[in-house]
């Protein structure tokens, strides 16, 4: 029935459309029987319908393993390697020559004036070079003895505020060595955020780059009065005279020849033990101010160890692009995996991702098509646009050459709810779609945000590769669940990890309890080494998230509610990461989950972004709309409405049409009448990390949202505005 709901609609004629399923079934019949020998994916479908976890015991509420754990929760990757250094160590000795870090060179920048006036910078990027264990491991050492030469102590605190880049992870790794304590904050935080993180963890140096100090740290560094060190990644900047006296600026290549030049003969290393905080993760802040987590090296090794579990064959010969924020858990624990087992990590950004990117000029090559990765992490914003892109450019085809597509597309969509492959429309239909992402993706690695089920079709069958699909927080050191390569279902995220087990607790405000039929439902709880000791000079809040049970298990509740279903595997309510704050009673007493509302508008081509709200005081949702430029204009010309955009987007006769459109698609999801936006507002401008209402994982900011829109919501409400 889903599968049927998702598949795309064309106009063949329905003479030519039998002869076709006719040709169709005749092919299928005649290639079944030496694909099924040949493939092995007989294998694949017996293992995509077993069991894959169970309750340790009978009891409601029992908690959930995996069965790969169920005496047992795993904790380490290799023997006697409990911390981080001897990970990083072990895998230097194993793969010394091999390649590591990778940097692409940039051959030429210049400016490009838009036509709106506006000048955008565009870079032409050379050929990856690479950095090996071996260099890595000694630039890393070299670090963390120069950082000693600057006067840091073990188990003292340090912080990086960095893009996603090589140095990055040097960085990190020199730290974990020399056992400090990693402060990390998203580079796109606004500046109290960053003032609040830095003066709570009392950092008296900080590690970033020549462009953030320059545009975010040299504003708000007189507010840290603590600072005294800040190392540049990549040179220094031309003028630093605006920063406070006693704060020293140096490099990192000159913090590194200290360190090399440094006298660690006599001294003796301070190792960490697996309980030493490793790093102090600050939190996007989509809930308010960012909290710090404190992450061991004993919660991100088993975390690690769990998450790699679910990756088939990954070794040497994978290739892994690192564009993510690394202050996210996500990125921060993928690339620790790959680290730990011979992985290439090759370095990107957002705006030089793909031949399409923003910052590529036109005619060069963007990132995934010179290092063709073979493994990808992203969240669902990354994999909406590329599906709202893909679809735009479908829609913009010949007639035939559309309908092919949609044949094809359905076609595969079918084969794959059996378990089949499709190596035929692979290589002739969907080549070229999957060149977007280089050709090579064998798993896309998907979290931080709810996946609709839509989108992971999408990508299952246009890029020929499954999407395993992750449920973590940054307190369960990222590690939940992730699906697992053969289950091709949607809507779910799959069984307990190795490493951490599940139990659902009562919710009874919401009427979800673990005894429900035919699924048991509640409040997701997870437990396991990967839980971590709670957050930074917090201890009210900690109280309030962890427990630990009478067998001394630590347990992380997360505010989301789940059901597990048969298999073992567990799904978000409604198909979204569905946190209690995001389920409002409406004043008639229905709740409304508005992660499932915006879940169900957000793939509209008209849509770029929505955010669903609801008040209990009154009946009826509202919502904010960032509508697509090229789509709404044409809506307005078709409905004869001339303006700027600017008064498009203001216009109630717009905002009437939108809802139209809205409200038919919210139909075709099946959203029950009361979860329909009854009004909206249209947002002439996007939301970035940048505007303070989204995360760096694009996540919806729903207070900083609310605030900037209470004017709208109470128009949409009744009322007086003054």
């Amino acid at each position: 029935c889903q599968a049927a709901k998702m598949k795309l609609k064309h106009n063949i004629n329905p003479v030519l459309l039998q002869f076709i399923n006719f040709v169709v079934l005749v092919y299928s019949l005649v290639t079944y029987i030496p694909w099924y020998i040949l493939s092995g994916s007989k294998q694949a479908i017996a293992k995509a319908k077993q069991v894959k976890a169970r309750p340790v015991n009978n009891k409601p509420g029992g908690a959930y393993r995996s069965v790969n754990s169920l005496h047992c929760l795993a904790s380490v990757l290799y023997p006697g390697c409990d911390t981080l250094d001897k990970v990083f160590k072990y895998a230097k000795t194993k793969y010394k020559d091999k390649k590591l870090l990778g940097t692409r060179e940039i051959l030429k920048e210049e400016d490009e004036i838009q036509p709106s006036g506006k000048v955008f910078k565009k870079v032409i990027l050379g050929r990856y070079t690479w950095l090996s264990y071996e260099d890595v491991y000694i630039k890393a050492v070299n670090f963390g003895n120069g950082l000693a030469v600057l006067g840091q102590q073990p188990k003292t605190n340090i912080a990086i505020f960095c893009e996603t880049r090589a140095e990055w992870m040097i960085a990190a790794q020199a730290c974990f060595m020399c056992n400090y304590q990693l402060v990390t904050l998203y580079a796109t935080l606004g500046g109290p955020a960053i003032v609040h993180g830095l003066n709570e963890t009392e950092v008296t140096t900080i590690i970033t780059s020549k462009e953030l100090m320059q545009t975010k740290l040299k504003e708000i560094v007189s507010q840290v009065p603590l600072l005294r060190h800040i190392i540049t990644v990549d040179g220094k900047p031309t003028t630093w005279s605006e920063f406070p006296k006693g704060v020293i600026v140096h490099t990192m290549a000159s913090v590194q020849a200290m360190g090399a030049k440094a006298d660690t003969g006599n001294k003796q290393p301070s190792r960490p033990v697996p309980s030493d905080i490793a790093v102090i993760m600050y939190t996007s802040g989509s809930t308010g101010i960012p909290k710090g987590v404190m992450i061991s090296h004993c919660n991100i090794i088993a975390g690690i160890t769990g998450m790699a579990e679910r990756i088939p064959n990954l070794g040497e010969k994978d290739i892994y692009i690192g564009y993510l924020p690394l202050a996210h858990v996500l990125e921060l624990s993928a690339e620790l995996v790959c680290l730990s087992h011979g992985c290439r990590i090759g370095y990107s950004s957002p705006q030089t991702l793909a031949d399409q990117s923003s910052k590529i000029k036109k005619g060069s090559k963007g990132d995934v098509t010179t290092l063709k990765p073979t493994l990808m992490a992203a969240v669902p914003e990354i994999m909406d646009r590329i599906y709202k892109n893909v679809m735009n450019k479908v829609n913009e085809m010949t007639s035939f050459q559309r309908n092919l597509f949609i044949l094809a597309y359905n076609y595969k969509m079918e084969q794959i709810s059996k378990g089949y492959t499709t190596p035929l429309c692979d290589s002739l239909i969907f080549r070229k779609v999957r060149m977007l992402l280089g050709g090579k993706i064998r798993i896309l690695l998907c979290g931080g945000a709810p996946l609709s089920a839509a989108t992971q079709r999408f990508m299952n069958i246009c890029f020929c590769c499954p999407v395993g699909q992750g449920y973590g927080l940054t307190e369960s050191a990222g590690a939940g669940t992730i699906t697992e390569v053969w289950d091709y279902t949607t809507g779910r995220v799959g069984a307990p990890l190795v490493c951490c087990e599940i139990k659902l607790i009562n919710w009874e405000e919401g009427g979800y309890y673990n005894t429900d039929k035919p699924y048991p439902r509640g409040e997701i709880l997870i437990g396991g080494q990967n839980v971590t000791a709670g957050y930074y000079k917090n201890e009210a809040r900690t109280r309030k998230d962890f427990t630990v049970d009478e067998n001394g298990q630590r347990w992380l509740h997360t505010g989301d509610i789940g059901e597990f279903h048969h298999d073992g595997c567990l799904k978000i309510i409604g198909e979204l990461i569905n946190r209690k704050k995001d389920l409002v009673k409406l004043q008639a007493g229905e709740y409304v989950s508005l992660g499932k509302v915006e879940a169900a508008l957000k793939n509209l081509p008209l849509v770029d972004n929505i955010c669903a709200y609801a008040s209990s005081f009154h009946s009826y949702v509202v919502g904010f709309v960032v509508p697509n430029q090229k789509e709404l204009a044409e809506l307005a010309r078709k409905k004869g409405f001339k303006g700027t955009w600017e008064e498009i987007c203001n216009s109630p006769e717009m905002e009437k049409e939108v809802l139209k459109v809205l409200a038919e698609a919210a139909m075709a999801a099946y959203l029950e009448k009361f979860e329909i936006p009854v009004k909206i507002r249209l947002s002439p401008d996007p939301w970035t990390p940048e505007t303070g209402l989204v995360t760096d994982a694009f996540k919806l900011k729903r207070k900083e949202l609310t605030a900037f829109y209470q004017t709208d919501i109470d128009r949409m409400y009744g009322k007086n505005v003054k």
